[in-house]
């Protein structure tokens, strides 16, 4: 074997041994969660129907400003809620469904009303999204 085609084997050796560690490792950073969407400056995560990406949810939300759970009756996971939050000024600044029993929302410390309708039922709560704190909101629908 030429020495040329050593080298080349040694190369494409090395780096295949490299890859492997990096491919798991970042399989590893998603940990089965959604992929982040984004509507204006606003960041939000939805899902949780799958039990990797309901526990990834779950492990995620207390890094996010905001996370709710929807809810039904038995305590049933609900999908397809319709999401508007508001700021103080009135102005939305997120309108999206829900791919799941979750969702996780990157908001500006603030105050905002978050209206979550499920098979035209609306509720309305009010959060206040502090600079380093994490929110909690929990809607449940039980007809």
């Amino acid at each position: 074997m030429t020495k040329l085609k050593q080298r080349w084997f040694a190369a494409l050796a090395l780096s295949a041994a490299c890859a492997v560690p990096f491919a798991a490792h970042a399989q590893d950073d998603t940990g089965g969660l959604p992929q982040p969407l984004h509507q204006g400056d606003v960041t939000f995560v939805t899902g949780g129907v799958g039990l990797d990406e309901s526990q990834a949810l779950r492990t995620e939300a207390p890094r996010w400003p905001l996370s709710m759970r929807f809810t039904g009756a038995g305590a049933d996971y609900l999908a397809d809620v319709h999401v508007k939050i508001t700021d103080g000024g009135g102005t939305a600044v997120l309108q999206a469904d829900s791919r799941g029993p979750y969702m996780l929302v990157q908001l500006h410390p603030g105050k905002y009303t978050v209206k979550a309708t499920y098979d035209g039922h609306d509720q309305t709560r009010s959060v206040t999204i502090g600079r380093n704190g994490h929110q909690k909101l929990d809607f449940s629908w039980n007809e």
